[in-house]
């Protein structure tokens, strides 16, 4: 048996009609369809001259970031310092792993919180906050937690019993802590 390895040179979009057939295109025609693969190379080259073409305004999602804040009970300084560590503030950005815009949410993560674009800024700053309520519900209210689930998942910090021993996740607890005493300061 060969398998076949393909490249995605476009972005794939997909919808669901009423008879539960799943359609996919690259070249959507009905606002039904929404995006289901992206094409990261392509994705990468738009980001990097979007990056070089504007710079950030964090002020510019103050009002979603306080929306979200009061709709799901999570401090808009904690929301601003997982988005200032996640993304930089760039609704554009993708990570090596997949995880994309401001709040850097995975694929399956956004589809299970009903984000439908992880790069609208309002779709995906309310999903990263009410996954955020969830592991803050699930932590009982211990941030660094719930923040080191955000980052190295859930099953990694329940198997460990507290902030699993990875460089990366104990440098992002502490940098998402600081950028929160930051907030909270301003």
């Amino acid at each position: 048996m060969m398998l076949a390895v393909i490249s995605v040179q476009a972005d794939i979009y997909r919808y669901e009609d009423d008879e539960g057939i799943v359609h996919f295109t690259d070249a959507p025609t009905d606002r039904r369809f929404k995006i289901f693969m992206r094409d990261l190379k392509k994705d990468r080259q738009l980001r990097t001259k979007l990056q070089l073409a504007s710079s950030v305004n964090p002020a510019e999602y103050e009002q979603i970031i306080s929306s979200s804040a009061a709709k799901y009970g999570v401090s808009a300084s904690l929301i601003k310092a997982v988005i200032h560590a996640e993304s930089g503030y760039n609704p554009n950005a993708v990570s090596r792993k997949g995880a994309s815009g401001l709040m850097q949410l995975m694929p399956g993560t956004a589809r299970s919180l009903k984000v439908s674009n992880s790069f609208d800024p309002k779709d995906n700053v309310e999903g990263g906050v009410k996954y955020l309520r969830f592991l803050l519900d699930t932590f009982r209210g211990d941030v660094s937690l719930a923040v080191a689930a955000y980052n190295a998942g859930l099953n990694k910090v329940a198997r460990y019993g507290g902030i699993p021993p990875y460089n990366e996740t104990r440098t992002y607890v502490n940098r998402v802590l600081s950028y929160m005493q930051s907030y909270q300061a301003n």
